[in-house]
């Protein structure tokens, strides 16, 4: 080897050693217990387990984009774009500005309140009820941005906190088995076990098992690999195909859509502030902000426990970070037509993996990325819900470790703690249970005469709940 070739492969060395030391010290490496390899594969593992929202995004909000089956249909490719590079971009966003492996996409349970009850319930068109999202981001973010929103996550107790994670456990858990046909609806008990004759629980338990033989044997990737095994069970037994086509185009047609001018003239967002149906779509405002407000919530909460983010007091450092790009998600969604892109539950399964930096939450973003261009390739495993039961059942169980912190024998902490965890799951709603705990946890301090350990941002949340709660009952009283 010739000396010009002996300093040019020590230089290429130096150059790949200082990239290396760069990486390590913007995303903390060191620092967090990680490193390059976990990080990606915790991002591989988040995606997998939240990407069936690339497809059961789209087929929702398509039902608000006609009654006829083909046009909704033909709305369904620009759904799609709109879900995948909202998500990419939030995910980048998130890892880039916060470095925390949270994974964000559109919601689910708000993207049907913005299909059905604000566009079809009040039959106003499509871009009127993105406008509500988009609007009820700018909230959001107003409230970050002037610290109300840290301040009120500061303000819960640690033990509420905690069981606001153990509740999420045992909601994804509860989804993972809905999921995976393990568990099933019945008009007498509400819910039953599901037919074991049928290949979808077949296929989740296959994912489930190998998952458990993996972690047995610490395979790392175990979730991953356990997704896989399942991938290639739902093939054999037909839960899912292989795509007939590889690449599919991209659609914008729905970004932009507060600001698109709709028939009678005049911009989408207008009418959120103007017309006869401004106080109801305001009134849609604030509940949908009080829903993503908390969910997210729950969710940093319950995922930086499971990281190791929280402090002693509870707090977590760098929260503000988190919540501004999660707030600007809400506007993005709203403005891209995919209705509020949030902070997903199923970050969990990264963390789970190891993922403890924002490298993890900018994979996510990059396989939503590819994702917008080939989706039909991750519709084989992202379409067929039962491949990623397993892993949702196993992320549930990891999640409920912090159930010992609880002071079980310690009533005016433990019941708020108790019926905020069987809520989450029970109401299937992340905030309702959350609410719940709250206004209890407010009653329990008022009857012992401990008005004063209540914290008045606590007082003024609980209220707000209060009026959740009751708001259908004031609107039948006032038509």
């Amino acid at each position: 080897m010739t000396g010009g070739a002996r300093r040019a492969m020590g230089t290429t060395q130096r150059s790949a050693t200082w990239k290396a030391g760069e990486m390590d010290r913007f995303f903390k490496f060191s620092e967090r217990g990680t490193n390059l390899r976990t990080e990606v594969l915790a991002g591989v593992v988040t995606f997998m387990t939240m990407a069936y929202i690339i497809f059961v995004n789209p087929g929702l909000l398509s039902a608000a984009f006609g009654v006829d089956p083909a046009a909704q249909a033909a709305w369904i490719p620009a759904l799609a774009t709109a879900t995948t590079i909202g998500a990419a971009i939030m995910c980048i966003a998130m890892g880039v500005f916060a470095n925390r492996p949270f994974a964000l996409a559109s919601g689910m349970g708000l993207n049907a309140v913005v299909a059905f009850s604000i566009i079809i319930g009040l039959k106003v068109p499509w871009q009127v009820g993105m406008s509500v999202i988009f609007v009820e981001g700018i909230v959001i973010l107003i409230l970050v941005l002037t610290g109300l929103r840290e301040a009120v996550m500061n303000a819960i107790p640690l033990n509420l906190k905690r069981a606001i994670g153990v509740g999420i456990g045992l909601f994804i858990t509860f989804i993972g088995l809905v999921d995976g046909k393990i568990v099933v609806a019945n008009p007498a008990t509400l819910v039953a076990l599901g037919d074991f004759t049928t290949p979808a629980v077949w296929v989740s338990l296959i994912g489930l098992v190998s998952i458990m033989a993996f972690m047995a044997f610490k395979v790392k990737g175990d979730i991953l690999w356990g997704i896989l095994v399942a991938t290639v069970a739902a093939l054999l037994l037909g839960v899912t195909k292989l795509p007939t086509s590889i690449v599919a185009p991209l659609d914008f047609r729905t970004f932009g859509a507060p600001f698109q001018t709709i028939d009678g003239g005049g911009m989408a967002i207008m009418q959120v502030f103007t017309g006869s149906l401004a106080p109801t779509l305001l009134l849609f405002v604030f509940a949908t902000m009080l829903s993503d407000f908390f969910d997210t919530m729950g969710t940093v909460i319950s995922v930086g426990e499971q990281a190791g983010f929280v402090e002693k007091d509870g707090k977590i450092p760098g929260i503000r970070s988190i919540l501004t790009v999660d707030s600007v998600a809400a506007a993005v969604g709203g403005f891209f037509g995919a209705s509020s892109i949030t902070t997903y539950i199923e970050s969990a399964s990264g963390v789970a993996e190891g993922g403890r930096t924002g490298l993890t939450s900018i994979v996510v973003g990059l396989l939503f990325l590819a994702s917008a261009f080939f989706t039909p390739i991750i519709a084989m495993v992202g379409g067929a819900l039962p491949i990623t039961a397993g892993a949702l059942i196993i992320v549930g169980f990891l999640m409920m470790g912090i159930v010992r912190e609880i002071p079980w024998t310690d009533f005016e902490n433990a019941f708020p703690a108790f019926l905020t965890i069987v809520a989450i799951p029970l109401t299937y709603n992340i905030s309702y249970g959350i609410g719940l705990g709250f206004i209890s946890f407010v009653l329990i301090k008022l009857f012992h005469g401990k008005s004063k350990e209540i914290h008045w941002l606590m007082w003024v949340v609980s209220g707000l709940f209060i009026l959740t709660f009751i708001m259908p009952l004031i609107q039948k009283l006032v038509g």
